[in-house]
C-alpha cells in the first residue's frame, strides 16, 4: 500500500467516528488529546461546502469556512451574519483529521473536496448514513443500491483531488443483506484507488440499539487486503482495549469508535494509561477546550448531555443554563468563570440570571462540590412568616 505524501496510514489506527453535530472540533481535539489517532469530522454536504470562504479565525487561529445563509434571498442583509459551515485547526488536528463528504455527484464531490483538500490529511465519502436527511437525496446508505455512482463519485475524487493534493480518498459502507452482495460490492469499490475503506456492521434498516454483526467482517478484510486497501471496522466498539483485540480477531487494519466517545473521550486511553476518566474531569478537559476555540453555545450544550450522565443533578442543572458562565457555575467551575464571561460577550450571548436559590440549591452542591458559602445570612423561617419546620436534609442554614 502506497501512503500518498499528504495522507495517512490508517493501518493500526483507532479513530473517531463522523457524528452529526457531535464531531464538531472540540470534540475532535479531546479525542485525539485522549489518544485517538485520527479523528473524522461530521459528514458535510457538498452543496453547503461550495460557495464558502475560507478564513483565518484571528482569536481562536481556526481555519474556517462560512458562507451567508441564503434563506431564498438573491442578496444577503445588510446586517446579516455568515454561517460557520465547518472548522478546522490547523495546528492540533489538521494532519490527522479527516473530512467527510456527503454526495450524489461525482461532480459536486470535486468541486466541494478540491476547497478544504489542502487542510485536511483524507476525504472520505459517506456511503453508510441511514438517516433521511442524507439518503432523501440519494447520498449516504442510498449509494449501496446506486454503485455505479459510489464508484464513479470515488474515481473522480481520486483522480481530480486525491492525486494532485497526494491525500488519500476512503469510503464508509454498510454491510449488504448478504455476504456475497457485500464482497461484489466491497471489491468494486477497492478497484477506484481508494487507499481506506470502513465498514460499519450493521446493514442500513439496523439501527444502534441492535447488535453489530461482524460474520462478515473477515471476508471484507481479506478482500480489502488483496486491493492494497486499509480496513477499518464500526460498530460497538468501545474503547482502544477491546478495539485492539477486534483488530486482531478479525483481521482488519484499524477501529472506529463512535457513541462510545460521545458519552466519554478518554475511551481511547488503555488500561495501562490509566483507562476511563472520570466524567466530571472529562467535562472540565471539555469546556476548555470549548472555551478556547469559542465552540457554539448550542453545541456545546449538546454534547453535554451525553458526557453527563442523565441520573446526575449536574445534568439538570446543565439543561436549565444558556451561557457558558452559567454553566460553569452550576458545575462548580469557578476556575472557568471569567474565561467564560469573555467567550459568551464573544458570541453575543444573553446573559442568564444566576439566581441565589439555584446555587443554594443542595442538588447544585452535589454537581459541583462545595460551590461556596453565600456571605448574605439566611432570614430564618420565622423572619419569613414561615411556620416551623424539620430543616430540609442536605440544606445549609
Amino acid at each position: 500500500m502506497e501512503i500518498p505524501k499528504n495522507g495517512v496510514d490508517y493501518r493500526g489506527k483507532v479513530v473517531l467516528a463522523p457524528m452529526v453535530r457531535s464531531g464538531e472540533m472540540p470534540l475532535r481535539l479531546l479525542s485525539l488529546r485522549y489518544g485517538a489517532d485520527l479523528a473524522w469530522g461530521p459528514e458535510t454536504v457538498d452543496r453547503s461546502l461550495i460557495g464558502s470562504t475560507r478564513k483565518i479565525n484571528p482569536i481562536t487561529s481556526a481555519i474556517e469556512f462560512s458562507r451567508f445563509p441564503s434563506n431564498g434571498l438573491k442578496k444577503p442583509e445588510l446586517d446579516q451574519k455568515e454561517s460557520v459551515i465547518y472548522r478546522i485547526h490547523p495546528v492540533l488536528e489538521s494532519r490527522r483529521h479527516i473530512f467527510q463528504i456527503g454526495t450524489s455527484s461525482p461532480e459536486l464531490a470535486v468541486q466541494a473536496a478540491r476547497m478544504i483538500a489542502g487542510d485536511v490529511a483524507g476525504i472520505d465519502v459517506n456511503a453508510g448514513c441511514p438517516k433521511s436527511f442524507s439518503t432523501s437525496g440519494g447520498m449516504g446508505a442510498a449509494l449501496l443500491q446506486t454503485p455505479d455512482i459510489l464508484c464513479a463519485i470515488l474515481e473522480a475524487l481520486v483522480k481530480e483531488v486525491g492525486t494532485p493534493f497526494e491525500i488519500g480518498i476512503s469510503v464508509k459502507i454498510r454491510i449488504l443483506d448478504t455476504a456475497e452482495k457485500t464482497e461484489i460490492l466491497v471489491r468494486r469499490l477497492c478497484k477506484t484507488g481508494i487507499t481506506g475503506l470502513t465498514v460499519h456492521c450493521r446493514t442500513t434498516p439496523m439501527r444502534p440499539r441492535q447488535r453489530a454483526l461482524r460474520d462478515q467482517l473477515a471476508m471484507i478484510a481479506g478482500v480489502c487486503k488483496e486491493n492494497g486497501v486499509a480496513c477499518l471496522m464500526n460498530g460497538d466498539v468501545e474503547n482502544r482495549d477491546q478495539a485492539i483485540k477486534l483488530i486482531k480477531e478479525y483481521g482488519v487494519d484499524g477501529a472506529m469508535i463512535a457513541t462510545a466517545a460521545q458519552s466519554n473521550p478518554s475511551c481511547f486511553r488503555t488500561l495501562e494509561e490509566g483507562g476511563i476518566l472520570p466524567w466530571r474531569e472529562v467535562v472540565k478537559d471539555y469546556l476548555k477546550i470549548t472555551l478556547d476555540v469559542q465552540n457554539r453555545w448550542n453545541n456545546t450544550k449538546f454534547l453535554l448531555g451525553h458526557l453527563i450522565p442523565g441520573k446526575q443533578a449536574a445534568y439538570r442543572l446543565m439543561t436549565q443554563s444558556r451561557d457558558y458562565e452559567s454553566v460553569c457555575k452550576a458545575l462548580g467551575l469557578a476556575e472557568l468563570e471569567e474565561r467564560a464571561r469573555e467567550v459568551d460577550g464573544s458570541l453575543h450571548l444573553p446573559k442568564q440570571k444566576i439566581e441565589l436559590a439555584k446555587i443554594m440549591n443542595p442538588s447544585a452542591r452535589a454537581a459541583g462540590g462545595d460551590m461556596g458559602r453565600i456571605g448574605e445570612r439566611r432570614r430564618s423561617l420565622s423572619e419569613r412568616g414561615i411556620g416551623l419546620m424539620p430543616p430540609a436534609l442536605g440544606i445549609r442554614l
